[in-house]
């Protein structure tokens, strides 16, 4: 006898119901576990017969996407994307107290002795948990072995070293976090932006003047999996859109000419209009056209205000690199701040805090906002100085003398080894003024000096310092668009052909008023331990004394012929 098919046909419904209820499988989820399984294995197993295993280990894996469009001449130049995985691994011999870590270079020294093969850090880009642990096996493996030759050799160096009773440990004992980010959207409007950087880049083709010139639209995500030996278990993602749009000319003397915008967002949506991208472009080649007419000035030195972004360089370059923590203790760095904690090192109504947990200020993202830092501390807000006195340091896992907690600003790019880094840095004043205040001041102190005129800075592209102690204690900075203000009438002329220079102490110690505005400059760092991005907010300042030197004049002629499009435009306006 044939059974009734009809009930057979709610058990499939429910069947269905029942499979399409569980949630996909999470492929990071997978990954992690593998990390943590090969971790597990290499820390219980992992010893070279006769010495010492190791204490702490560390994985990471960063999973990159990248979309990038470029345009030059109103033509697409470059359209591609990218898929990568880097892997890294922290592989320490010894204790807390003392272990085998050194600085990347010297590490690299070490390890490349007598070796004809190294592991490479590269990641399956297919979700396979065997690859990848076969991968961070041989990295692992490699590591260890380094770390245990360079541990020996610290010990035999220990014995001619002075007791130091001190100094602090080698590695900081911090609280391992757990924390799975969920996953973060990554839309990318490909033909939006083809358009876009074809009609901004086709905008400078009706100024032959700017010989050159690009736009360029990024879009960058990486997801972050961590796991360590002390239990550490950490997923996070981060999106990071750019806009850039640049040009350059030549000055009628021969020197090169630059200027550019840049807009970083968080999310696609966050990044500009159409509108308000023309008028940028417009912008850049108004002033790139006035720059070129605009007079080139001797070396200066006398009082300056520093609009807001110009001055967050400023601290950033001359105040924040010298906070870094392990600058402290390394005897090839000058040491600026070392010993200084509770003493005034700014003006009194300065303060300076660096906070990578703050996403936006005033409604603009900041760059340098993370939840967890490289090495699996979670992001802190510190207060570096308080009302112009020294508090504290920017500090990763490394301590430092007084200071043997992280507070999350280890960071570094890719693979590289994480050190003490800036994030977001944030400059407060208790002694503003208005702008025309801050003018008003200006011409006062250049009146009493016996200048015939100040200086504003309104903008800069950047800077760099040195705090090596073999170097000068010094820090560079290069405006873009400088004004003259006459002492007699206040009349503001462009000017051009300086760069900013000094001492750092000196520098900052000369602020002698700020404006009410703070200003944001978004950008990425390099230093040791590569390029990250981050922000300074700061108002604008202004300081009785800055020096500014000339620059590279240049003698280059600018292109002989005009450019095909402009020929074309003259030829069609003859017929």
């Amino acid at each position: 006898m044939r059974l009734p098919c009809l009930p057979v046909i709610p058990l499939l419904a429910a069947s269905t119901l029942l499979f399409a209820a569980v949630p996909p499988a999470d492929p990071r989820q997978s990954l992690m576990d593998a990390m943590v399984t090969e971790l597990t294995r290499n820390q219980q197993q992992l010893q070279l017969k006769g010495h010492e295993p190791p204490y702490f280990m560390s994985y990471q894996l960063k999973d990159y996407d990248q979309y990038a469009i470029g345009a030059r001449y109103g033509a697409l130049f470059t359209d591609g994307t990218s898929h990568d995985r880097r892997l890294s691994a922290d592989v320490r011999v010894g204790s807390y107290e003392f272990d085998s870590s050194v600085p990347e270079e010297m590490d690299f020294l070490v390890s490349t002795k007598g070796t004809s093969f190294f592991a490479r850090p590269d990641g399956p880009i297919d979700d396979s948990p065997m690859a990848l642990r076969t991968a961070l096996w041989l990295l692992t493996d490699e590591k260890y072995k380094s770390a245990l030759a360079q541990f020996l050799k610290k010990k035999g160096e220990d014995v001619y070293t002075v007791e130091d009773p001190k100094r602090p440990p080698s590695f900081s004992k911090e609280k391992p976090n757990v924390h799975v980010q969920a996953p973060v959207a990554f839309p990318f409007d490909r033909e939006k932006w083809r358009k876009v950087a074809r009609t901004l880049s086709g905008r400078f083709n009706a100024h032959p003047e700017l010989f050159d010139s690009d736009v360029r639209i990024t879009a960058d995500k990486v997801v972050r999996i961590f796991v360590s030996s002390e239990g550490g278990r950490i997923i996070t993602e981060e999106t990071l859109y750019g806009l850039h749009i640049t040009a350059v000319t030549r000055a009628e003397d021969g020197q090169l000419l630059d200027d550019s915008r840049d807009f970083y967002s968080p999310t696609e949506a966050g990044l500009p209009d159409d509108a308000k991208l023309a008028e940028a472009t417009d912008k850049v080649i108004s002033e790139l056209l006035e720059l070129r007419k605009a007079p080139a000035i001797d070396p200066y030195t006398g009082p300056a205000i520093l609009a807001p972004e110009a001055s967050g360089v400023l601290f950033h370059e001359a105040v924040g690199h010298r906070l870094e923590g392990h600058r402290q203790d390394d005897d090839r760095e000058g040491k600026t701040f070392r010993g200084q904690e509770g003493k005034q090192v700014l003006p009194g109504f300065l303060s300076i805090f660096d906070d990578p947990s703050t996403r936006t200020m005033s409604g603009e993202p900041l760059n340098g906002y993370y939840l967890f830092d490289e090495e699996g501390v979670k992001g802190q807000r510190v207060t570096l100085v308080e009302k112009g006195v020294l508090r504290s340091y920017l500090l990763s896992r490394q301590p430092v003398e007084g200071f043997l907690l992280s507070n999350g600003h280890g960071r570094s790019q890719g693979t590289q080894k994480p050190v003490a880094r800036m994030a977001n840095l944030i400059v407060d004043s208790s002694k503003q003024v208005s702008d025309v205040e801050l003018k008003r001041q200006l011409i006062a102190e250049a009146k009493r000096q016996g200048k015939p005129y100040g200086l504003i800075i309104r903008d800069i592209t950047g800077g760099n310092t040195n705090t090596a102690s073999y170097g000068y204690q010094a820090f560079k900075g290069v405006p873009r668009m400088v004004y003259r203000v006459d002492v007699k009438d206040g009349k503001e002329t462009l000017v051009r052909g300086v760069e900013i220079v000094g001492t750092p102490l000196s520098a900052v110690n000369r602020v002698l008023a700020t404006g009410q505005k703070q200003g944001i400059f978004n950008g990425f760092c390099g230093a040791e331990s590569g390029m990250v991005p981050v922000s300074t907010v700061a108002p604008a300042v202004l300081l009785q004394e800055i020096e500014l030197q000339r620059t590279m004049e240049g003698k280059d002629r600018p292109p002989i012929l005009t450019s095909p499009s402009a020929a074309s435009q003259a030829s069609a306006k003859n017929q």
